[in-house]
């Protein structure tokens, strides 16, 4: 019964991975992703049914549109198949109980920001706006400790990247400052600390190597949203037990 609730999450995520993925392409350029049939982006060949199974049509097809040839970006599966891996885990963490919808609607919306940021250094408000209100109310409902630490998190994630803005001017953009707010209603104060010092650690360690393989030319900005994305799910699972760590030996 335990196997199959892990696969069925990750049959599950990975069917959602590929409609994420679709949701992160479309969105920032401002084209419904609710309407019409998927079709190949080279060729525009209306796909069957058949080869719109994620992982397994990607693999079947060698990567590659039955029709055109054209090579399909390995982006579809790696998101499919961590969209499946991180709601398996979610339910392995978790279980049945009411926080495993919390946990699925954030992996969610952090994996959409993930893709829109990788491609186009966007964090649109509309996906903070949908799951924005969701968050509020399942915190209503399945609160944290204390009840008010959602308010503080928001508090905390919008407020220290507004002070970094206003003080480099620059340095990080309105999107990520947004992005943290809404992660602090999930996670809390202390963790959404946590998590944008690990951000920034990340992004830390990722652009110098960046300035070491370019010779110490950066022309091409890095996005921050990926780095928040990845630092919020580690804060997410593991945040509590490193904060508390980090207080008995400091």
């Amino acid at each position: 019964m335990y196997i199959g609730s892990l696969a069925f999450f990750f049959i599950f995520g990975t069917t959602l991975g590929s409609f994420f993925n679709v949701v992160g392409i479309r969105l920032p350029q401002k084209k419904t992703f609710t309407k019409g049939r998927s079709e190949c982006p080279a060729c525009s060949a209306t796909l069957k049914s058949y080869e719109l199974i994620p992982i397994v049509s990607y693999l079947m097809q060698k990567g590659r549109c039955r029709y055109c040839s054209t090579s399909i970006s390995q982006q579809y599966i790696w998101l499919e198949t961590a969209t499946g891996l991180l709601f398996a885990f979610c339910f392995y963490q978790i279980g049945w109980q009411f926080e495993l919808i919390t946990a699925l609607l954030f992996v969610s919306m952090l994996l959409v920001i993930f893709v829109t940021d990788i491609l186009y250094m966007t964090i649109p408000n509309n996906i903070l706006l949908f799951f924005l209100p969701l968050f509020i109310i399942l915190r209503v409902f399945n609160p944290l400790t204390p009840w008010y630490d959602p308010i503080l998190g928001a508090v905390v994630g919008f407020g220290l990247p507004f002070l970094i803005i206003l003080c480099n001017k620059g340095g990080m953009g309105a999107g990520d400052m947004k992005l943290l707010a809404v992660i602090g209603v999930v996670i809390g104060a202390g963790n959404t600390l946590l998590a944008l010092f690990i951000a920034s650690l990340i992004g830390s360690i990722v652009g110098m190597i960046y300035l070491y393989r370019r010779g110490g030319s950066r022309k091409q900005p890095i996005p921050f949203g990926p780095f928040i994305v990845t630092a919020a799910m580690v804060c997410y699972f593991y945040g509590s037990a490193m904060l508390e760590l980090y207080s008995q030996l400091f």
